[in-house]
């Protein structure tokens, strides 16, 4: 049985990418084994369901729903609708806890990036339950604050066995799992022998489970040379390419990244005008993660400045125990549109539409018909409420594929 929402105060579809504030006031949208089957104005509903035959009641509704024509109604009860948040940056997979490292961030200590090297004691240690617990709780978060797809990156681990682990449990809960073995060099390794692991033998265990592979190139962990040696032996290995770039500083990654055409650089907070104009010419998307600015007292990334220039900006949490311990999406928007100079329109697109862009997705991110029915029911009458009332539990319910995820 297909599903009529109704009673859509705001509906943001992302359909057309070159409308990243458009929004359809009074809105309707008709979702069919799991797609999304037409979307418009509330007044045309009805001559959009009118041809659908009546079929098999469901074995739960939604709150709100009746029956009609072969057709299920939900009213969302003048809320607004947004796609699927699409995370396309984050690092699930852990054991351990890094608070005392905030607290101390948040009395004038410097981040540094050897504090991933904790986290990767504390989850060799772990068992495959107790990781698994951990995922299923952060997955929840996830759902619960509207994100309906996810990328899962490995790190917290390297040894061969142990991000082949990683990968897989990270396979159990998303298909954009990404290998990143090369995130710092493990205390006590021989620094060429590890690029040779990373590369090789590694890269083949956890070839099976992963679509990406991703380096940290900064001071502290890859050089260029090498971050671009361990990106090509993934991209050969027929994995796509992501980079962690300009995080702490001015560096190669950005232009690293467009030159070896990675879907994304992520962090991008450090740019030349040379990075910005090389980011505007390629399709490689700038991903902002601004929980970490928050959480690390750097300098936010000037959204502005890349947006203006033409270069397709994504946001995602970062989600992880070191620098970025959220997995909220909502903050993300909200921080974008206080600290980085983005409209709430371009943050809820880059939070959605850029993101499935930073996972070169096209049935995700966005609402037009033929998309996965990904949908973010707000309680608020508009997605301003995101920005304007940060902190504030807005996401009333969540559907995955038409079906409910959140609340359960």
């Amino acid at each position: 049985m297909a599903t009529l929402f109704t009673g859509i105060a705001e509906l943001t579809t992302n359909a057309d990418a070159a409308a990243q504030t458009a929004t359809i006031a009074d809105a309707a949208l008709l979702v069919d084994e799991g797609r999304v089957a037409w979307v418009g104005a509330a007044s045309d509903a009805e001559t959009a369901t009118a041809a659908r035959d009546s079929g098999p009641s469901p074995t739960s509704r939604a709150a709100g729903a009746v029956s009609r024509s072969g057709v299920e109604v939900v009213d969302l009860g003048g809320r607004a609708v947004i796609p699927g948040f699409v995370d396309s940056h984050t690092h699930l997979v852990f054991a351990g806890d890094r608070a005392d490292e905030f607290e101390a961030r948040m009395t004038g200590v410097p981040y540094a990036a050897g504090g991933i090297r904790r986290t990767v004691a504390a989850t060799r240690a772990a068992t495959d339950d107790e990781l698994r617990a951990r995922l299923a709780a952060l997955v929840a978060e996830l759902h619960a604050q509207g994100t309906t797809t996810f990328e899962v990156k490995t790190g917290y681990d390297l040894t061969l066995d142990g991000e082949e682990r990683l990968a897989r449990l990270a396979a159990e809960v998303t298909d954009e799992v990404t290998y990143l073995g090369a995130h710092v060099v493990p205390e006590g390794a021989d620094r060429d022998a590890y690029v040779d692991l990373v590369c090789d033998a590694m890269l083949a265990a956890v070839r099976p489970h992963a679509r990406w592979v991703d380096v940290f190139c900064e001071r502290g962990a890859f050089t260029e040379t090498e971050s671009e040696r361990i990106l090509r032996a993934g991209a050969e290995a027929g994995l796509g390419v992501r980079v962690h770039g300009n995080q702490l500083g001015e560096g190669p990654g950005v232009q690293l990244a467009v030159r070896l055409g990675a879907a994304s650089v992520d962090h991008c907070t450090h740019l030349t005008d040379a990075d910005v104009a090389a980011l505007a010419a390629s399709d490689t998307v700038a991903t902002l993660l601004p929980g970490v600015e928050f959480s690390t007292r750097q300098p936010y990334p000037d959204a502005r400045r890349l947006i203006d220039a033409g270069v397709t900006v994504a946001l995602a949490s970062d989600c992880n125990p070191g620098s970025s311990f959220t997995s909220s999406m909502p903050l993300m928007i909200a921080l974008a549109v206080r600290e980085m100079g983005m409209t709430v329109g371009e943050a809820v697109w880059a939070a959605t539409a850029g993101g499935a862009r930073a996972l070169r997705r096209s049935d995700v991110g966005h609402l037009g018909v033929g998309a996965r029915a990904d949908l973010v029911v707000l309680d608020a009458p508009s997605r301003r409420h995101l920005a304007y009332r940060p902190g504030v539990p807005l996401v009333h319910r969540v559907y995955r594929g038409g079906e409910v995820i959140s609340p359960r």
